[in-house]
């Protein structure tokens, strides 16, 4: 683009000098000062800095990554005040709703065949939202933020071992020790450094549905790029998201009708609108526009910096700054998550 400007400034500067020798060498009066014109320079345009693309990917990790981590900031803040299944039914019809208009244009393409991919689609949503909506928000009860986030960060392990199993990935030495770091730093903070914990605190029953959650994400990530290929992302994530809404439905129903107080107040009102936008919406958008403009490489490093937001968010916010243990583990697990992605 910015050649097309400078080859135009030549062009035009170039005409100019044309015309004005052309006008002035028909009065000889005049050849003098035509030997001593001087046409005026054109200012050279300015390439922007070299290093803007790699500023405006960090900023869009760290407030994607921040997005993310909201959400369990929000589990952990609100530990239970607010039912978690009707916190996570508003969540996901929300960002179901804000995305409908891809989802619609995208089955008015026919990129999105709703028969053969109804089942699909409910798998997809039942594994990735559900699964991490409402059970995440019953951990926020008994676990810290930065548990949820560590043993989330697990799931690419997972990924990997799972191909690995279906053949459709190989496991290399370097991936294979990527793979015991990051499971041994999981084992270590979730028991805290003793392992008779793992029966015995009330903490570890929290971790336990972080877990469940992180193996449902896990699943989904396996499923939800062969679902509707075609498709864009929030397309296919406003379809899943509807699909995790309905999931959610039958339990949030059950909480109106047990709990209509804890249900129905605003700040109750405000945790579904939170919930929906930051970690929803926003987090979404952000996450689909660095893949695009970046590549999904790249984009990867959210893997990574959405720990460690969540970790300085919980300490912020709610005066939980990670212990030494959360941050040998943490080591652990980003290390072994690093290494088992290498080739």
């Amino acid at each position: 683009m910015y050649e097309d400007e400078f080859h135009a400034a030549s062009v035009m500067a170039g005409a100019r000098r044309v015309t004005v020798t052309v006008a002035m060498a028909k009065s000889n009066q005049y050849q003098d000062v035509l030997m001593d014109a001087k046409l005026p320079k054109t200012s050279p345009l300015k390439r922007p800095a070299a290093g803007w693309q790699d500023t405006i990917a960090l900023a869009g990790f760290i407030l994607v990554a921040a997005g993310q981590a909201s959400n369990q900031i929000l589990a952990r803040g609100l530990a239970g005040s607010v039912p978690p299944f009707t916190l996570a039914l508003f969540r996901w019809s929300i960002i179901a709703a804000g995305l409908a208009p891809f989802a619609i244009a995208a089955i008015r393409a026919g990129k999105i065949p709703l028969a053969p991919n109804a089942w699909p689609i409910l798998a997809a949503g039942f594994l990735g939202m559900f699964l991490c909506g409402g059970p995440v928000y019953v951990a926020g009860i008994t676990t810290t933020a930065i548990h949820i986030a560590l043993i989330m960060a697990l799931s690419p392990i997972i990924v990997l071992l799972i191909s690995a199993a279906l053949g459709s990935e190989h496991i290399g030495p370097l991936q294979w020790l990527g793979t015991a770091l990051a499971l041994a730093g999981a084992l270590l903070i979730v028991s805290g450094g003793h392992l008779e914990t793992l029966t015995q605190s009330s903490a570890a029953w929290g971790d336990l549905l972080v877990v469940i959650a992180m193996l449902g994400w896990s699943g989904y990530t396996l499923m939800q790029s062969r679902v509707a290929p075609n498709a864009s992302l929030l397309a296919r994530v406003s379809l899943f998201a509807a699909a995790g809404a309905l999931c959610s439905l039958p339990p949030a129903l059950h909480e109106m009708w047990t709990a209509p107080h804890q249900v129905f107040n605003a700040r109750a009102y405000e945790a579904y609108v939170f919930a929906g936008l930051v970690p929803g919406l926003i987090a979404y958008a952000g996450f689909a526009w660095l893949g695009e403009k970046f590549g999904s490489v790249r984009t990867s490093l959210v893997l990574y910096v959405a720990p460690i937001a969540s970790a300085l968010l919980s300490w912020i916010i709610l005066g939980e700054p990670p212990a030494m243990i959360h941050l040998f583990g943490g080591l652990l697990i980003l290390g072994g998550v690093w290494a088992s992605l290498r080739k």
